[in-house]
């Protein structure tokens, strides 16, 4: 164990100069600033998507810009999404030359980012902290467990990650996931959603490792040292933050 986190020291104090950002920014609780902070890092994950989906038009960040700009006015941020497709579509139709690649951003991730603050919108700040335990679980126990122990290839997609390791990773969030689920909820709902919103993490780390392959980077970008880019740190989140909103809207 003391090799693994000798060998991850950079991984691990990037992690954790994030997640004391992400600690201050929660504590001062401001739908503007969390709202800013997640479309600063929107910019920056469509300039990745851009390289994962080999996309050459600059014109994606003035649709996302706008849609993200309304986005703070209106009441269900996700709803937006099918605006700006439809934009898309009725754009393609009538000119004939926008690169049909230019809707693969809009799904990933911006609309992933609208649900993550929907999830904010609806639920406050507490239930982002939630998302974020439950999935850092996930990341951290997956890494660890399968370091230590992991034998079984989980995914020809990703040849480092492991069943023994996903097993692992998904214990350690439902535990950590229960203590901060949302206090109003059932222990039972609060067991489940952890499972499965950290089960969907893991498939959200699986398919930004399927861009990557499929485009042949290593990361999506290098702005975090020890994890690579925004989207390679944020991809479980990505997953996560849509399945939560909708369990949560499911148990009312």
């Amino acid at each position: 164990m003391a090799n693994i986190i000798k060998e991850s020291s950079t991984r691990i104090k990037t992690g954790l100069v994030l997640i004391i950002a992400m600690i201050i920014i929660g504590y001062i609780d401001s739908y503007f600033l969390i709202w800013a902070v997640l479309g600063i890092l929107l910019m920056i994950s469509i300039s990745e998507a851009k390289k994962l989906f080999q996309l050459e038009s600059d014109s994606i960040y003035v649709y996302s810009a706008l849609l993200w700009f309304a986005a703070y006015f209106y009441p269900t941020p996700e709803d937006l999404i099918f605006i700006v497709a439809i934009g898309y579509a009725s754009q393609l139709a009538y000119k004939k030359t926008l690169d049909k690649k230019m809707f693969l951003p809009l799904f990933y991730p911006t609309a992933s980012f609208l649900f993550l603050l929907s999830l904010y919108s609806e639920y406050g700040v507490m239930t982002l902290l939630w998302l974020l335990v439950v999935v850092a679980g996930a990341d951290i126990g997956a890494y660890f467990v399968g370091k230590s122990i992991g034998k079984t290839k989980f995914s020809e997609t990703s040849p480092n990650k492991t069943i023994e390791g996903v097993v692992g990773g998904v214990i350690v969030a439902a535990i950590l996931g229960t203590y901060f689920a949302n206090e109003n909820l059932h222990i039972i709902s609060a067991v489940i959603i952890s499972i499965i919103v950290a089960f969907a993490s893991v498939f959200g780390d699986l398919f930004e490792s399927y861009l990557k392959r499929e485009a042949n980077i290593k990361d999506s970008g290098s702005i975090l040292p020890g994890h690579g880019g925004i989207l390679d740190r944020s991809d479980g989140y990505l997953f996560g933050a849509i399945v939560m909103l909708v369990l949560l809207r499911v148990v009312g």
